[in-house]
This record gives structure tokens, sequence and C-alpha cells, in this order.
């Protein structure tokens, strides 16, 4: 009787051995190794399709494919979040049981996620298996079978539990109004379908697979890996993705990319799971497009919230204005996007100390504009915002999604170094000009909870 021991290694050295057996008379590249240490990514373009990778040392790999088809670019509501729930779902050559399987017995993890503007499918693994799980994501973008059981089963099931969340979660449901409020259409899409909406009316086996067709299409899409030899990857690259349709297809048309246009408003909803209030400005795009602002992230750490030092409430601006109000929880944060950005202050817990904090946040606003705040506090938040981004660069789901919308959107890998130069050339005036042009703005109100304490804009004194 053969052991299971023996059994599971020998399937592992099957798959391991699966993609290292084919032929090797393959044309190879001449691509300058990255500098030692650095975590910039190398980039290249073969069979139309665009990738990147930065071979950080390391006996594990991660390996991601970006795709330009997050909510922003969906035809209808709630088939971006349905092609994420088809990732690794059975294939032409696959079930799902033998996906999870192989991936078990290669002790990989599998992930698939969407935001605003991007849906990423990725694998994390051992090294030495980097061909098998591009020959997977391969298979999953060009080949998934979309079958109606694997709908009705799972998919829609899984989207509904997600509403529910999305519904009771004070904060992202405020967030989420902010956007709508902010952009309207495009970004201001929300992340996960509304439950008033009608699931059945637009999400079907058709509607899901024609979305699929644009946003799997080569120029539509990047592949990305952190912890993977460049000339290797460029090989299996070539190999397994060369199935990928070459153009967008003419039904249904391409995903389309309206500039976006900041609005601002007011949206208030009563709700009796907590309290969020959200104040949002004009914030900076992403350092690959003509929309960054260095500034923005300097105001964003001067302004803080939640401290970064235990024990200690940190130099934040908001972090002291709100000392007064033990129950609230106030942050402030920049969303990114490629051509657009909103700059986020939240306050959530309780409605009579979120009104009162509310009121210093905009006092705190007016004495930056004024020029009314010390130069060692700036220096501070510009040290911090240098630290925040070059810490995401280096944090590699991150830096995986950021680099692929950037070969997607500009075809420029998203560089640490260059925003870390950006924001030590920030100036007191541009922190300045920045809080003065904000407060001069109209901005985005986004109350939910007691809406009868929760302030209203125009009681804060800003433009709506």
């Amino acid at each position: 009787m053969i052991s299971r021991v023996k059994t599971g290694r020998a399937a592992q050295r099957a798959l391991r051995s699966q993609c290292l057996t084919r032929q090797s008379d393959r044309r190879s590249y001449a691509i300058p190794p990255a500098p030692s240490g650095s975590y910039s990514f190398q980039t290249g373009e073969i069979r139309g399709v665009k990738f990147g990778s930065r071979d950080l040392p390391g006996p594990t790999t991660q390996l991601a494919v970006v795709a330009k088809a997050g909510t922003r670019y969906q035809p209808l509501p709630g088939v971006s979040e349905g092609l994420e729930k088809f990732a690794f779902k059975s294939t032409e050559k696959r079930s799902s049981l033998r996906i999870t399987r192989e991936t078990e017995l290669l002790g990989a993890e599998l992930y698939a996620y969407h935001s605003r503007e991007n849906l990423v499918i990725g694998a994390k693994f051992l090294r030495d298996d980097l061909p098998y799980f591009v020959e997977l994501l391969g298979e999953v973008i060009t080949q998934t079978s979309f079958w109606q059981y694997e709908l009705n089963e799972q998919v829609v099931p899984t989207i509904k539990i997600h509403q529910e969340r999305f519904l009771a979660n004070v904060d992202e449901f405020a967030l989420n109004a902010a956007h709508s409020v902010a952009f309207h259409r495009g970004l201001g899409t929300p992340l996960h379908p509304m439950s008033s909406i009608p699931l059945t009316k637009y999400l079907s086996m058709e509607s899901i697979g024609m979305f699929s067709r644009s946003a799997w299409a080569k120029p539509n899409f990047a592949v990305v890996a952190n912890g993977a030899n460049h000339e290797e990857l460029s090989q299996w690259v070539g190999d397994f993705f060369r199935d990928a349709t070459e153009t967008f297809p003419k039904y249904p048309s391409p995903p389309k990319t309206i500039p976006t246009k900041y609005h601002g408003g007011e949206l208030r909803l009563a709700h009796d799971g907590g309290n969020c209030l959200i104040i949002a400005f004009p914030g900076s795009g992403a350092y690959y497009g003509s929309h960054y602002k260095p500034e923005i992230a300097v105001l964003s750490s001067l302004l803080g919230g939640q401290s970064n030092i235990k024990w200690s409430p940190g130099f934040s601006l908001l972090s002291k204005a709100t000392r007064g109000q033990p129950f609230v929880r106030v942050s402030t944060r920049n969303h990114t996007y490629s051509d657009a950005g909103l700059l986020v202050i939240s306050l959530s817990g309780d409605a009579s100390n979120i009104r009162e904090a509310s009121h210093n946040i905009i006092e705190i606003l007016k004495a930056i504009a004024s020029g009314d705040i010390s130069k060692e506090d700036i220096t501070k938040a510009r040290a911090f915002a240098k630290f925040r981004s070059m810490e995401a660069g280096q944090r590699v789901g991150t830096g995986l999604e950021l680099t692929g919308a950037g070969l997607i959107q500009s075809g420029k890998a998203w560089q640490i170094d260059g925003i870390g130069k950006a924001i030590e050339e920030v100036t007191e005036t541009m922190v300045k000009d920045a809080a003065k042009s904000l407060l001069e703005g109209r901005a985005t109100i986004s109350a939910v909870g007691d809406s009868y304490i929760l302030p209203f804009g125009e009681e804060l004194g800003l433009n709506i």
C-alpha cells in the first residue's frame, strides 16, 4: 500500500516539473539587472503583454495580474465583482477543485480582489514554482468557463454576503457615499453593489463573460511579480499569456476612460449601527499621472489623527485637536487614483463628540491656510509623508497593484524613489496654499448615523 505522504510528495514533484520539462529553445533577452537592494521594478513587454518584476532575495514569490477593470470601468453594476469572484473557478483545462488541490500541494495561496480602478488576481508561492503559477494565471484570464451553476451557487451568494457586510460597516458606507457625492459616476461607483440593486437584472453569464473579454485584453492588463528573475518571468509570460486577446473586442466596447470631474456636495443617511462623518476635498492623483500633488501627502500627514507612537498622542494636529473628545476616532488619508484623488478626514464614534471635534478640525485647516503652523510640525509631517509613501511602495501587495496600474495607464512602473524626492521638495508655502485652496473650493460631506446630531457642512463653514 502506498503511503499518503509518498503520494503527496510525488504529486508535488510532478507539478513542479510540469512546466520545467517544456522546450528550452526560447529566445533570451538582454535585460540589465536592477541595482542591488533596489525596490525599483524592471519592466518590459513580450507578445503585447506588459510585465514588471523586482528580484528581491528570498524563498518566496508573489505574482499578480492587474487589469484596468475596477468598478470605475464596469458597464453594469456588479460585473467587476462578479468577474473577481470567478477567479480560480473552473477553466477549460481544470476544475476549481483541481486548482484548489494543486495549490494546496504546492503550499501556495491564491487571492483576488478589486478596487475602484483595478481588478487583481494573484498567487503567493515558493520561488521554484513560478512556471506553474504563471501558467495558472494565464489560464484563468483566457480559459475560465463561466458555468451557470457556479454563478448561482458560489458567485451570487458571496456577493450578497459582501453586500451585508458593506451595509453594516458605517465607516465603509460613509466612504463610498463620499466618493459618490464627490465624483458621481466612474470613481463614485460603490465598491460593492447596493442591496437595492437587482442583481438578477445586471449580473448574468453573458454580462460577466462580455466584460471579461475587454478586461483581459492585452492592452488592458499587466503581469507583475515580486521575488522573480526578470528574464525568467519574461519567458513564461510569453509562453502562457500568448492566447490573450490582442486588441479590445468590438463588442463589448473597451472600458471607457472618461476624465474624472470633482463635484462635491453633501449626503446624509440615517443608520443605527454607528456614526461616521467624512469631510473630503479634492486630493492628489497617482504619481505616474499628471494630477500628482506631493503637498497633499504632506498636508495629510500634518493633519493625521491616529498617533504612530504608542502611548503618545503624536505630533499630528488633529490628534491634538480631538483630545477633549475621547470617544472619537479621527484619521486623514488621501485616496489616490489615476487622474484624481480624494483627501478624506474621517471621524467615527459618538455623534456628540463628532460634532464638537468637526468644528475643531475646520479651525485647524484655517490655521494651516493662514500659515499659523510651526516649522517643526511641517518638517515632521514631511518626514512622515515620505516614510508612508516609501513603506507603501516597499509593501509587496501595494507595490504590485500600483506598478501594474502604472504600466497600463502610462507604460511606466510606480517607482518609490521619485515619490520620496518629490515629497522632500515640498515647502511650507506649498502646504499653506494647498490648505487655502481646499477651503476656498467645494467640500464633500458624508454623514452616516444619527443625522439629528451630526453637523451639516454649512454649520462647519464649508462651501457645499
